[in-house]
Order: C-alpha cells, then sequence, then structure tokens
C-alpha cells in the first residue's frame, strides 16, 4: 500500500506504538502521543538500522520520500554501499567539527560580533561607535580571514593605510581594535594580541592634546550665539549643562531621570575612565541653573529625535560645527576634490555663531579651568571631572569630597551668570559663602 497524505493524516495514536509500512523500507511511526516519524527500515552488514527522516506534518509526505529515495539509493549503490545512517553520523560530526573549529578560531567578522554582543554592550556606552569603526575600517579588510591569523604587521598596515584620514580617528580605531583582541585573548580565541608593544614603538600617530579654553568674552558669546543658533532645543540645553557641570559629553548626552536624585545628578562613568576592579558612581551636584537645563523630562534627557533614545555626542559637534561662522575643515579630507568646507545643512548666517571653533570637550576643560581660576585645588577640581585618584591616594583616600563639589560647582555658576548677564553676584570666588540664589534671566532659560 502506498502512503498518501490524507492516509498520513488519517493515523490516531494508540496506547503503544506502531509502525506502518510502505514498500523499500519506507514507513511512519505513530506514538501514543500522536507524535509521527518517517522511517527508512533495512538491514546493513546484517544488522538491523533505521533513518529517522524527519516527523510530520513539518516533514511533508514528498519531502520524507525524496530523503527515503537517497538513502536507499546510497544503501544499493553497485559501486559503493554504505550505511546512510553511518553517512548521516559521519557528517553530523564533520559539521560539529567545523563549528568547533569556527567557535575557536572565528573569522574576524565573527570575532567583531562577539566583541560587540557579549563585551561592548554590556561594558561600554559607546558600544554602537566601536560597532561603526569595526565595520567601516576592519571588516571590509580582515573581514574573511581567521582572527588567529591576524598579525602585528596586519595592524601596522592598516594603520598606514588610514594616516590621511587624520591621527586622532587612526588612534581611535586603533585602540578599539587593541581592545577587541584584549577580549580574544581572555576568551582563548587568540593566543596573543597582535596590538602587543606599539605604544614603545613610533608606529603610533601623536594626537596633539587639545587646548582649546574659552575665555570669558568666548563664554559670553557662545551661550547667547547658541540661543539663536540652529539646533534642537535639546541640543542646546546640552552644550550648556556640559559648561555648567563640567561633565563629559558623552556621560551628559545619555542622562537619564532615573540618575536624578534630587540635587544631585548619579551615574556610573565611562568604563574607559573607571577601575576594573571597582568602578564607582560618580556624583555631580546639580545647581540651580544646572536643574533649569535638565527640566522636566522623563526618560532621557536629551532624546534623539530619530532613533527614539538619546542624542549622541557626535550629534553636538555636528551641530557645533554647522553653527560656527566660517568653519572650514580642521583636517585635509580624504577626498581631494572636497575643498576646504564641509558639505553640512545649511545655517543662516546671521544664525551662526561668531567664535572660532570649539569642541564640546572644550566645554568641559573650560568650566574646569575657570573652577581652577576661582582659587578651587586640583583635588578638588579633579573630583568634579570624575577623575581617577592615581597612585597610592587612590587605595588610601576614600573621601567622596561632596561638599567641595557643591561648593565649586555653586561658585562657578555665579561666575558663569556674571559672565553672561554682565552683573556680578555676590559669593563669586571660593570663600566657602554661602551660595546666593539668583533669578535666572529669561535668556539664560534652557
Amino acid at each position: 500500500m502506498g502512503f498518501t497524505d490524507r492516509y498520513v493524516a488519517s493515523l490516531k495514536p494508540r496506547s503503544k506504538q506502531y509502525v506502518e509500512r510502505e514498500r523499500g523500507g519506507f514507513a511512519i511511526r505513530v506514538l501514543p502521543t500522536g507524535q509521527k516519524t518517517f522511517l527508512f527500515i533495512y538491514t546493513f552488514d546484517g544488522q538491523r538500522r533505521q533513518l529517522n527522516l524527519g516527523s510530520y506534518p513539518s516533514q511533508s509526505l514528498a519531502e520524507a520520500r525524496a530523503a527515503h529515495a537517497a538513502a536507499y539509493a546510497m544503501l544499493h549503490d553497485p559501486g559503493n554501499p554504505r550505511d546512510p545512517l553511518g553517512e548521516r553520523t559521519q557528517r553530523q560530526d564533520k559539521e560539529r567539527q567545523e563549528r568547533e573549529e569556527i567557535r575557536k578560531r572565528p573569522t574576524v567578522a565573527r570575532l567583531i560580533e562577539e566583541y560587540v554582543e557579549n563585551f561592548a554592550k554590556e561594558k561600554k556606552k559607546t558600544w554602537a561607535e566601536d560597532k561603526r569603526i569595526l565595520e567601516k575600517d576592519v571588516l571590509p579588510v580582515w573581514g574573511d580571514r581567521k582572527a588567529s591569523d591576524i598579525e602585528r604587521r596586519d595592524v601596522l598596515l592598516l594603520i598606514e593605510g588610514m594616516k590621511g584620514r587624520g591621527s586622532a580617528i587612526t588612534l581611535n580605531t586603533f585602540k578599539i581594535i587593541r581592545r577587541m583582541f584584549r577580549y580574544a585573548v581572555k576568551q582563548e580565541i587568540v593566543g596573543q594580541s597582535p596590538c602587543i608593544g606599539f605604544e614603545k614603538d613610533d608606529e603610533l600617530p601623536v594626537v596633539a592634546s587639545r587646548e582649546r579654553n574659552l575665555d570669558a568674552e568666548e563664554i559670553r558669546i557662545f551661550w547667547e550665539g547658541v540661543n539663536k543658533a540652529s539646533m534642537s532645543d535639546a541640543t542646546r540645553r546640552a552644550l550648556k549643562l556640559i559648561l555648567v557641570t563640567c561633565q563629559r559629553p558623552g556621560e551628559v548626552v545619555v542622562m537619564h531621570r532615573s540618575q536624578i536624585k534630587g540635587r544631585w545628578w548619579e551615574f556610573m562613568p565611562k568604563s574607559t575612565k573607571v577601575t576594573r576592579e571597582r568602578p564607582r558612581p560618580q556624583r555631580v551636584y546639580l545647581t540651580d541653573l544646572a536643574l533649569r537645563l535638565i527640566g522636566n523630562e522623563d526618560g532621557y534627557i536629551f532624546p534623539s529625535p530619530t532613533t527614539g533614545g538619546h542624542m549622541t555626542e557626535r550629534s553636538l559637534a555636528y551641530a557645533i560645527r554647522r553653527n560656527i561662522k566660517g568653519y572650514t575643515r580642521r583636517k585635509p579630507s580624504s577626498d581631494p576634490k572636497a575643498g576646504d568646507i564641509p558639505k553640512m545643512v545649511r545655517v543662516k548666517e546671521d544664525r551662526k555663531i561668531d567664535m572660532d571653533h570649539f569642541t564640546p570637550h572644550d566645554l568641559r576643560r573650560t568650566g574646569a579651568t575657570m573652577i581652577a581660576r576661582l582659587g578651587y585645588p586640583d583635588e578638588t577640581v579633579d573630583a568634579v571631572l570624575a577623575h581617577l585618584k592615581k597612585g597610592i591616594i587612590k587605595v588610601y583616600n576614600r573621601y567622596a569630597y561632596d561638599q567641595e563639589k557643591q561648593s565649586a560647582l555653586e561658585a562657578w555658576e555665579r561666575d558663569l551668570l556674571a559672565i553672561v548677564t554682565g552683573v556680578a553676584s555676590d559669593g563669586a570666588g571660593l570663600a566657602g559663602t554661602e551660595c546666593k540664589v539668583l533669578r535666572l534671566p529669561r535668556h539664560l532659560d534652557a
């Protein structure tokens, strides 16, 4: 009797399993649970064997017949009869070995995926930037190669090929590659990182430390300029808050309502700036002006209008570039036809800020410099900036400097308000006096 779809569908479960057979060893087994499995029942070397051809209905009758025909032909091959079950076992073992080999010796493309998913997303707030850089600059060059085959020479050639794009970009890419291979070493994917030894040589580009610091007049121009500049309200408030709190742009853009505890902003500093052994949360005192800039936004304080998440540090930098009057490229483009003026969304000249170019991080440096100018010691400035204590002092000095941070940020707010309004406030400077609460002029509102 030949099986039909209707017949197979009509088979009912019984108290015990049973098997219905067709010619050539093609059969179907029905369990008491109702599960139906196609089988190839045959004899090889005097031993009865049973090959699973798939379960019904996920495996159709036609598909099961095709699998049976292939197994039957293998068993009855006149020149080389083989055991179908043994062949499947060997094939499965080979596939298992190949998967294990891929797991142990993945390609760089696979390593990038694993690094991003298992490390960067868990450890880095800027994981998306790592992913973007690796996919843009590393994947096209090394993607198909085994991660364990990448050598120091390969890293050197990659770095040399990027020199025309600027030292900062090249060095940042190298650091991300180095971090990825450190992960690979810990996971025993590679025995040694190909990035070892570069720090002591002259092969890495040198990035000059930025010293851009806004003076009092530039602070006033910036504060008034962003109010009329072509940028979103969230971007405007974020830039001002960097200056007011002296915090990293990358920390400010990801600020969330859950981190605001009264007059304190509590968050975990970026993983690259904290000790791996014992990361500690940062506490930033929020002055009246800081709270005004933060507002009453739920969720992310500075949301992205496109992604639904938070805005990015890159978007802040772009907003500044396109709003600076007379802005030209700071580094030559890799495209010789690009010219000195980069392509950006046009902004009317009367809305642009008339001052030299600055970056979001320059605002943080400016705030820190102004606090130091007010007479606060380096320990207090470092505490405001969330810099790590170094050497033996980080072991013995566990003081949080909360009072000093509050005093410094309040003094800086008074000084800032005096700069942007032209009206001196009582208690400016160090002195440890109580902060006189000022009514903010409307043009200082976010």
